[in-house]
């Protein structure tokens, strides 16, 4: 079970450097002015600072404590997360690897937290006059790990799972 563990957490690794170097290249090389037009009406790269949390909520609020706490909860998510995947016997495959991706996404936003009191956004999705709030790999890795534990919550069990 030790080598399950590793390869949770190595994903989770993954997750975090591939998150931190897209960020650090959108913080470098795209200004808040940018606009990179990859599909022409639906998809574009823009440089975006969220203090806030998903969907940009909270992200004018002038609370000085606002950081501390979404630090505290992240961090609290984070552990807990961890801690699951400490006991990957008691998972199968599907939630196994969400919970890994969750564990990623969350602890590479964390980390932008801790470092700078913000999380850069970049992917910028929107049809017409709908506009999807800005996001990042970490928060897209996030929403597929979500999307595995939903798919297990709702797939019929029929025996005792196995991770492997």
């Amino acid at each position: 079970m030790a080598d399950l563990r590793w390869k949770a957490y190595g994903l989770a690794a993954a997750v975090i450097a591939i998150d931190r170097l897209t960020k650090w290249l959108v913080e470098t090389y795209v200004s808040a002015i940018d606009t990179y037009r990859i599909i022409p009406g639906f998809f574009d790269i823009v440089h975006s600072e969220n203090r806030g949390v998903a969907f940009g909520l909270f992200n004018d609020s002038s609370n000085e404590w606002q950081t501390t706490a979404l630090i505290l909860f992240s961090l609290g998510a984070v552990i807990f997360v961890s801690a699951m995947l400490w006991r990957p016997e008691r998972l199968d495959r599907t939630s196994f690897w969400g919970l890994a991706l969750i564990l990623g996404g969350a602890a590479g936003n964390l980390l932008d937290r801790i470092l700078f009191g913000r999380v850069t956004d970049f992917l910028d999705f929107y049809f017409g006059t709908y506009h999807w709030h800005t996001f990042n790999i970490a928060d897209s890795v996030i929403v597929v790990g979500s999307v595995l534990l939903l798919i297990d919550l709702l797939r019929p069990k029929r025996r005792a799972a196995n991770v492997s």
